[in-house]
Order: C-alpha cells, then sequence, then structure tokens
C-alpha cells in the first residue's frame, strides 16, 4: 500500500497520496512508513517546516531509520541554516545503510550539493554576471 502512495506522489496526485498514507496510518499506526510518505508529499512541495517536522518526528521514534535520515538531510541541506546538520544526516545514511536505495539517494545528493547548490551561492546570478561584465567594458 505504501508504494502505491509513493507512486502517486510520483505522479504528482497528491490526494490520492494523502488518502493512501492515512489509510496506511489507520491500518498499522505504529508503522512510520505513512508519516515517510507524507514528508515526502512536504519535502517535494518545499514545505520544508513541515518535513522537518514529519521527519524529525520519525527520526526521534526510530533512530536508525536511515531512509527518514536520508529525506530529513535533503530538507536541511535545502535551508542554508542547517545544511551543515544535513550533509552529515546524508553522509551517514550513505555509509551506515545496507539498502543500495538509501545510499544511492544520499550519494547523489551529496554529489548534487558539492556540483550544483555549493557552487551557485558562490556566484551572481547570471543575469547580473553579465552586468558585471559589461560594467568593466565602460
Amino acid at each position: 500500500m505504501i508504494e502505491a502512495g509513493f507512486v502517486a506522489v510520483k505522479q504528482c496526485d497528491e490526494r490520492s497520496a494523502r488518502q493512501i498514507f492515512k489509510a496506511a496510518q489507520i491500518l498499522s499506526p505504529k508503522s512510520v512508513a505513512p508519516e515517510i510518505g507524507l514528508g515526502y508529499i512536504a519535502l517535494n512541495k518545499m514545505q520544508l517546516k513541515e518535513s522537518d517536522a514529519i521527519f524529525e518526528d520519525v527520526v526521534k521514534k526510530e533512530p536508525n531509520n536511515l531512509l527518514a535520515s536520508a529525506f530529513l538531510g535533503i530538507s536541511y541541506v535545502l535551508q542554508k541554516a542547517k545544511r551543515k546538520k544535513g550533509i552529515e544526516l546524508l553522509e551517514n545514511a550513505r555509509d551506515k545503510s545496507d539498502e543500495a536505495t538509501v545510499k544511492n539517494l544520499a550519494e547523489i545528493t551529496l554529489k548534487w550539493i558539492v556540483k550544483d547548490l555549493e557552487k551557485k551561492e558562490s556566484k551572481a546570478p547570471f543575469f547580473q554576471q553579465g552586468k558585471k561584465k559589461e560594467e568593466k567594458v565602460k
């Protein structure tokens, strides 16, 4: 059932995904999987406060849940003030997980941080870069 919720998220069907994850919570109230699904929806919508709260709660309940830790790390790296902690969470998930999916998620995100996210912060936006070149010419 959880997989169907993630498929619905991937198909941009938030309503169905939420219904599936809520139904899964009713069927298995002790399972954190539906919470991870709801956090994934929030993360996809860039609702970072909500995704932080959900994934922090899951990690508090299950400290060894490396999928939740990886998603929390992704949510954190998207926030400059929490980026360092996010990188730590992703490195931990990559290094400790036995699941290839979690390892790959963490590794790809860490590469993206170095390649794109940190690079973009060190440069001015493309539309400002042209202005600096024009100012030098004058």
